[in-house]
């Protein structure tokens, strides 16, 4: 896709939705940690609705650790993989304590040396909490990078490398949400819905939907 195709892309995600936010539930940035960290693998959905009545028993790093494993895992058992889960949410806020006073840092590094914390939770609250120009590629961003032509990429680490090259930087903030949440609900996996696609024109897809 040329740069100025891609500039048009997102100067319509940006008319159709100005303000993007992600679908996970947080009052905080330490919440939103949690959050990612119990996404993975499981739906937003199943995170929220477990997320609700975690949060309102534990809703600091402090009562994380007190409520312990067992604690958290009870609260989680709806979500995929939750005993590794509740186990790196524990470990993860008890280092929260010891090396930053309980704040969540704004440094990928320290934030990927705390338990369950890969480069894309990293690059999600980078983002999301402290505006920083970080690109987290899922499964959905994979896909549509690839697919519209806009940062084709053999792994989500050359993706995010050549969104981040090639996105205009006045849409860069914002990029992550928008790609998401389109390829969430118009540019699926199975049968994307070209229809309704507000790029269609735009993107190189060959065998579009009608």
């Amino acid at each position: 896709m040329k740069r100025e195709a891609i500039r048009e892309f997102f100067r319509r995600l940006h008319e159709a939705n100005p303000e993007p936010k992600t679908e996970l539930e947080y009052a905080s940035a330490y919440q939103l940690l949690v959050a990612v960290v119990l996404s993975a693998q499981a739906t937003d959905r199943s995170v929220n609705l477990a997320t609700r009545k975690l949060f309102a028993a534990a809703p600091t790093p402090e009562a994380m650790v007190s409520l312990g494993e067992d604690g958290v895992a009870e609260h989680i058992k709806t979500i995929g993989l939750f005993r590794n889960k509740a186990k790196n949410t524990v470990a993860l806020s008890r280092l929260l304590l010891e090396r930053h006073a309980g704040e969540v840092p704004a440094d990928r590094e320290a934030l990927e040396a705390l338990p369950g914390v890969g480069r894309k939770t990293a690059n999600v609250v980078l983002n999301t909490v402290f505006r920083q120009p970080a690109m987290a590629v899922d499964t959905h961003i994979f896909r549509l990078a690839n697919r519209t032509g806009l940062a084709p990429g053999k792994d989500v680490v050359e993706v995010e490398k050549a969104l981040l090259r090639r996105v205009p930087k006045d849409f860069l903030l914002d990029t992550h949400h928008w790609l998401i949440l389109h390829g969430r609900y118009v540019c699926t996996a199975r049968k994307p819905r070209c229809g309704e696609c507000c790029v269609r024109d735009l993107c190189l897809y060959r065998d579009k939907t009608a």
